[in-house]
């Protein structure tokens, strides 16, 4: 089984800065060790630990963290069941979607 801490800090490498633009923002992962990630500049970068001042927070539980990561979870789906909840900025999380190709972890 693989580590969510491990996926999200792996996820700079599935960055795709064509699909991000001008994207600035920085997403907090609330999971059993919280990870962030921030982009800005065409970059992509995790850390480990609490931000500042995200502009979106996602809480998961590790589990289910990586059956989203993994492709055998919709995050559609993840969040109308509760599995998946999100504060501040929900266009910011539907778009992280978007700036990923999670298929490069599997």
């Amino acid at each position: 089984m693989q580590d969510a801490r491990e996926l999200l800090t792996r996820l700079p490498l599935c960055f795709k800065p064509e699909a991000a633009g001008d994207l600035s923002m920085t997403a907090q992962y609330l999971i059993r060790n919280p990870v962030y990630i921030t982009i800005e500049n065409g970059q992509c970068n995790a850390h480990e630990g609490l931000a500042p001042n995200p502009d979106v927070t996602l809480k998961v539980r590790d589990e289910h963290l990586i059956k989203l990561m993994t492709g055998r979870m919709r995050g559609l789906t993840a969040f109308l069941t509760g599995r998946l909840k999100v504060e501040g900025n929900y266009m910011l999380a539907q778009k992280l979607q978007q700036v990923f190709d999670t298929s490069r972890l599997r």
